[in-house]
């Protein structure tokens, strides 16, 4: 799960991150009030808030190729409205979102920074050392992805073990890494600190601030934050939960969360229902080999209900951009009957506009086929994956 900017920034404020000052905006005179509440700042940052990166480098959809991006930098609190009233409603693009790009709903109002270096620092779980590891980088900015495709050995990274936690020397390794020296180094370990606490108290999977500022009188300052929570974690975090912005998400996915089912909706034509991960990510890579594109990924997991599958169907045959459907499962604890019961159900109910290539193998495999070859549906049946692949690509291509 993710969220915005200035949650990020709260949610590391309780651990005593420094962070600027700022408020949130949903309106141009919300805007123009938050401006006027950070009196003494010399410049206001009116900050685009949607769950993408290169905003500041972004474009909006209706304005000349010369208009500002996503994050502005303007000096009165009239400027703040003004430009609040020109962001809001209207559609972001940046590198991040792709050409559909994100509507900015919200802003965050937040008092100007004196930077003299930006830095990049994040900490990422590492599956495979199972540690926190962090990286950090001198050449921080919105060409953080430039540097990492063209001089990687700008960006350093080191692991912290979970079963000790921070040590002094994590503090020096990060000081080298981001060339702090004296006061600067100290409180670059302290903020180490402060980030690795918030990040295992809060079950965070990803934490990247960019930039992360040193400022005119040597202070260390998050500037910005993108923070991402690892989605089985969240029942022992409400408060985080309630952070939640379902206009940031797709909302075929926020209906499979109802029931439970892994679903990411993808850019393809190939609907897919699979029981299990692994052979989830194998049905799409044979569909691929094939010659088309998956339009999502759907575990519907191995204990799955009728209702569980007919949800999962109806999830599927929502999105526009599916022209054909494939059915590939494995049973084991997840029964072939249950399956054909719930894809027969789901038909009855929404439907079969596109074609449906059904392969079930295991578990009650025999019964599974009856009850879908005497539904009197229009099914393609198929031996294997490989059969699968080829007649429900055919069916779609034509």
């Amino acid at each position: 799960m993710n969220i915005h900017e200035h949650q990020a920034k709260a949610v590391l404020k309780e651990f005593g991150v420094a962070v600027p000052r700022g408020f949130p905006a949903y309106s141009p005179n919300e805007a123009k009030e938050a401006a006027k509440q950070l009196q003494g700042s010399p410049v206001f940052v009116v900050k685009s808030q949607i769950h993408a990166g290169g905003r500041g480098k972004g474009r909006f959809e209706g304005l000349g190729p010369d208009a500002k991006g996503g994050v502005r930098v303007v000096k009165t609190a009239d400027d703040v409205k003004a430009n609040a009233d020109e962001m809001l409603g209207r559609v972001l693009v940046t590198h991040q979102t792709g050409a559909a790009g994100k509507q900015v709903n919200r802003l965050y109002i937040e008092e100007g920074a004196d930077i003299a270096k930006e830095l990049y620092l994040s900490l990422l779980v590492d599956r495979v050392s199972s540690r926190v590891s962090v990286v950090a980088s001198t050449e921080g900015g919105m060409d953080i992805e430039e540097v990492a495709h063209n001089t990687p050995e700008k960006i350093i990274t080191f692991t912290i073990d979970p079963a000790t936690g921070i040590f002094p020397h994590h503090g020096r390794a990060l000081a080298r890494a981001l060339n702090l020296k004296g006061d600067l180094a100290k409180q670059g370990a302290k903020l180490l600190t402060q980030l690795y606490t918030a990040f295992l108290a809060k079950d965070m999977d990803m934490l990247e601030i960019n930039p992360l500022v040193v400022t005119g009188d040597e202070k260390l300052i998050v500037l910005d934050a993108k923070v991402s929570f690892d989605s089985n974690s969240l029942f022992r975090h409400p408060d985080i939960v309630a952070l939640r912005d379902e206009t940031e998400e797709d909302q075929k996915e926020i209906e499979a969360s109802k029931f439970d089912l892994s679903y990411i909706a993808l850019d393809g034509e190939i609907g897919c229902m699979v029981n299990g991960a692994g052979l989830a990510m194998a049905t799409l890579d044979i569909i691929k080999l094939y010659g088309s594109e998956p339009a999502n990924f759907l575990d519907v997991g191995g204990g799955a209900t009728t209702e569980k599958v007919t949800a999962a169907f109806k999830i599927i045959t929502s999105d526009p951009k599916v022209k054909g459907i494939l059915v590939n499962i494995f049973g084991g604890i997840m029964k072939c009957d249950i399956i054909a019961e719930g894809v027969i159900a789901a038909v009855k109910e929404v439907g079969l506009k596109v074609p449906l290539v059904v392969r079930l193998e295991g578990t009650n495999v025999e019964l599974g086929k009856k009850i879908i070859n005497d539904s009197g549906l229009n099914v393609i049946a198929a031996d294997d994956l490989a059969d699968a692949a080829a007649k429900i690509v055919k069916a779609v291509k034509g």
